[in-house]
C-alpha cells in the first residue's frame, strides 16, 4: 500500500487540501467593545403628534379648541405640559395607581 491509496474508503495518506477554499479566521469578541453607544432615537409624545397634526405653534396652543378637547380627554393618560393644563384649569388625577 502506498501513500494516497484508498483502503476501504479511508485515505491512507495525507489528504490534499484544495487551494480554492478561502482561509476563514475566526473573529472573537465584540467589535464594538469600548465604543460609545449611538444616541437613542427620540420619539414624539402623543401630545406632540397631536400638535403636529393640528399644525399649531406654541403661541396658538391656548387658543386651540381642538387641542383643549384632546387634552381634556387624555389628561390622565398622556403627557400634557403643566403650564397648558394650568392655563385651561384642567385638573389632573395625581393617583396613578389605578386603585379605586
Amino acid at each position: 500500500m502506498q501513500a494516497g491509496e484508498y483502503v476501504g474508503g479511508v485515505s491512507s495518506g495525507l489528504m490534499a487540501r484544495p487551494d480554492s477554499l478561502p482561509v476563514m479566521t475566526r473573529q472573537r469578541g465584540n467589535p464594538n467593545w469600548g465604543r460609545p453607544r449611538p444616541p437613542a432615537q427620540v420619539l414624539a409624545t402623543a401630545f406632540e403628534m397631536q400638535v403636529r397634526q393640528l399644525q399649531l405653534t406654541v403661541e396658538s396652543y391656548v387658543l386651540s379648541a381642538e387641542l383643549r378637547d384632546w387634552c381634556e380627554q387624555n389628561r390622565n393618560r398622556c403627557y400634557i405640559p403643566e403650564w397648558l393644563l394650568e392655563a385651561w384649569n384642567i385638573p389632573v388625577d395625581t393617583d396613578l395607581s389605578g386603585a379605586a
